[in-house]
C-alpha cells in the first residue's frame, strides 16, 4: 500500500513533497523518495529505511527552489526494499519520471519488449516498466502517450508522471488505486489519500477508474479514457487537520480507540429524531423491501466481521435470507443476482477495490446497492444506490477501531429502520433499541474510563504465542474481529 503525493505551485515543493509522505507513513513503507524539475533538470532522491533518512539526506528539501515534483513511500512487492527499487523511477535521459501505487500483472511481457527494443533496466520493479514504456510510445503528444500507455497497462495503478520539457505541468492517472487531487490558492496536488493533503487544502476531487488529470499551479482538467474532458464534482474535506493527526496520544490506534464513542454518536443520534429513524439517502418503501428475496452483505477484512454481525441482526429484524460473502471471492463465483436483490457494500475507506469490483457486478445484474462507507465522494459511495455514511473522521491506525464500531452502528440502524418498515420489528422493540443505541457512546465511554485493566491484560497476555477467542452467535463474529 504504497503512498504518492504531488505537488505544483508557487512553494518550494520538495518540503511540501515530504510533509505529505509523513502523513502516509501509516500505509507502512521500506523507502521513500522524491523527483523535482530544478531550473529544467529532473533530480531524484531516494533512501531506503524511514522517510527521516531521505529528509535529512536533503536537508529537509528546503536546499531545493522547485515547485513542481512527486514522492513516494514503497512498500516492497517487486524487488527488495533498495535505493534502486525505490520510486520513482526515470525512463532514459530522464525524459519520464513516475510514481506508481498498484501492481502491473502485464510488466514481464512489456519488460521484455522494451529490452528487446534496447532499454536499459536498473530496478526490479514492475513500475520501472511504465517510465520506459512511456518513453517507447511517445510521439511528441505527452497526454496521448500517456493515454496509449495505461491502456497496454494489466492490473491496478495510480501513478504520478513527469514529463521533463513541460515543467509547469504534470500528470496523474488512477485505476482501482485511490488518487485524489487537492485544489488550493498556493497550488495543486495529488495524493494516495486525505490527510497527506489536509494540512493545505480541503477542496478535492476524487478521481474514478481510468480518469487522467492535468495539473498546472493554477488550474486542474480531468479527462476520461478517450481524452474526452470532465466537469468533476469538487468536494469539501470536513476532517480537520487535528483529527488526523495524533491529538497528545502515544499513537494513533490509541488516539482512535478513545474516539469511539464520539464516531458512534455522530454517527447514530443525528438518525434518531423524535424517537424515529430518518436515514439519510436512503428510502425503503414496504413494497420494495417485499421484493427482495435474498440481501448480500460484501466487504473485506474488519468490514467482512461486521457484515457476519449484519446478518444475524438483519434476518432476525427483517426475516430475509441475508449472504455474506468476501468480497475478493464473491464476484469469481457467478452470484446469482438480480432486482429481487439487496447488495451492501461496506468499506471504511470507499475505495477497497475487490469491494468495488462486487458493487460493480451487483448494479450489473440489476440488484439494489447501498453502501456504508466513511470517506464522502469516495468510488464505493458515488456509484452506489444509496450510501450512509459512518461518519468516524480519519482512521489512520492499520488495525480498525473506531471505523469498526461505527460500521456495525449503522448495520444496528440499517436492520431496523428496514424492520420497522416490514412490520418485522414492533413499535415496543423499536423503541427498545432505539433507546439502547443511544445510550450506546455513554457505555463506551465507562468501559474506556479504566484503561488500567486493559493494560494488565495487555502485559499478562502480550508474551503468550496463541490466543483463541471462542462465541456462538453475534459474539462469534465479534471474535473473528477480536483475532
Amino acid at each position: 500500500m504504497c503512498g504518492i503525493v504531488g505537488y505544483i505551485g508557487e512553494e518550494k515543493a520538495a518540503p511540501i513533497l515530504l510533509n505529505g509522505l509523513s502523513k502516509l507513513e501509516y500505509r507502512g513503507y521500506d523507502s521513500a523518495g522524491i523527483c523535482i524539475l530544478e531550473k529544467g533538470e529532473v533530480i531524484i532522491e531516494k533512501s531506503k529505511g524511514r522517510l527521516n533518512n531521505l529528509s535529512e539526506k536533503i536537508n529537509g528539501g528546503e536546499n531545493y527552489s522547485a515547485t513542481v515534483g512527486i514522492g513516494h513511500t514503497r512498500w516492497a512487492t517487486h524487488g527488495a526494499p533498495s535505493d534502486i527499487n525505490s520510486h520513482p523511477h526515470t525512463s532514459k535521459d530522464n525524459l519520464f519520471t513516475v510514481v506508481h501505487n498498484g501492481i502491473i500483472e502485464n510488466y514481464i511481457p512489456l519488460k521484455e519488449m522494451l529490452i528487446s527494443k534496447g532499454c536499459k533496466f536498473v530496478s526490479d520493479t514492475d513500475t520501472e516498466v511504465v517510465a520506459h514504456l512511456l518513453c517507447d510510445n511517445y510521439d511528441g503528444d505527452v497526454i496521448k502517450t500517456i493515454n496509449k500507455t495505461i491502456k497496454m497497462l494489466k492490473g491496478s495503478y495510480a501513478l504520478g508522471i513527469i514529463f521533463k520539457n513541460t515543467p509547469d505541468v504534470f500528470y496523474a492517472v488512477r485505476k482501482e488505486s485511490p488518487l485524489i487531487v487537492g485544489i488550493s490558492e498556493n497550488g495543486n496536488y495529488i495524493a494516495s489519500d486525505v490527510p497527506a493533503i489536509l494540512e493545505y487544502t480541503r477542496d478535492v476531487y476524487y478521481l474514478d477508474n481510468n480518469e487522467l488529470a492535468i495539473l498546472t499551479k493554477d488550474n486542474v482538467c480531468v479527462y476520461d479514457s478517450e481524452l474526452n474532458k470532465i466537469n468533476k464534482e469538487k468536494v469539501k474535506v470536513e476532517w480537520s487537520v487535528e483529527a488526523a493527526c495524533k491529538g497528545g496520544y502515544e499513537h494513533f490506534m490509541l488516539k482512535e480507540i478513545f474516539e469511539q464513542p464520539e464516531a458512534v454518536s455522530k454517527t447514530i443520534l443525528p438518525r434518531i429524531k423524535n424517537g424515529d429513524l430518518v436515514i439519510e439517502n436512503v428510502e425503503f418503501t414496504k413494497e420494495q423491501l417485499l421484493n427482495f428475496r435474498k440481501i448480500y452483505i460484501v466487504a473485506c477484512g474488519s468490514a467482512y466481521h461486521v457484515g457476519i454481525v449484519g446478518k444475524y441482526i438483519m434476518e432476525k429484524m427483517c426475516r430475509i435470507s441475508v449472504e455474506v460473502d468476501v468480497a475478493s471471492e464473491f464476484r469469481y463465483r457467478n452470484p446469482i443476482l438480480d432486482e429481487h436483490t439487496l447488495f451492501i457494500a461496506v468499506s471504511q475507506s470507499g475505495e477497497t477495490a475487490d469491494t468495488l469490483a462486487a458493487l460493480r457486478e451487483a448494479k450489473r445484474k440489476g440488484a439494489k446497492t447501498v453502501s456504508i462507507v466513511n470517506v464522502v465522494g469516495s468510488s464505493i459511495a458515488r456509484e452506489s444506490d444509496s450510501v450512509v455514511y459512518t461518519w468516524a473522521g480519519p482512521e489512520i491506525a492499520v488495525a480498525t477501531t473506531k471505523a469498526y464500531s461505527a460500521q456495525l452502528s449503522v448495520m444496528y440502524l440499517l436492520s431496523l429502520y428496514m424492520g420497522k418498515i416490514l412490520g418485522t420489528v414492533s413499535e415496543e422493540e423499536a423503541a427498545e433499541q432505539v433507546k439502547s443505541l443511544k445510550e450506546l457512546p455513554e457505555k463506551m465511554e465507562k468501559v474506556l474510563s479504566d484503561m488500567e485493566i486493559f493494560k494488565d491484560y495487555g502485559k499478562k497476555f502480550k508474551d503468550s504465542e496463541d490466543v483463541f477467542f471462542i462465541g456462538r452467535g453475534i459474539d462469534y463474529a465479534l471474535s473473528l474481529e477480536g483475532s
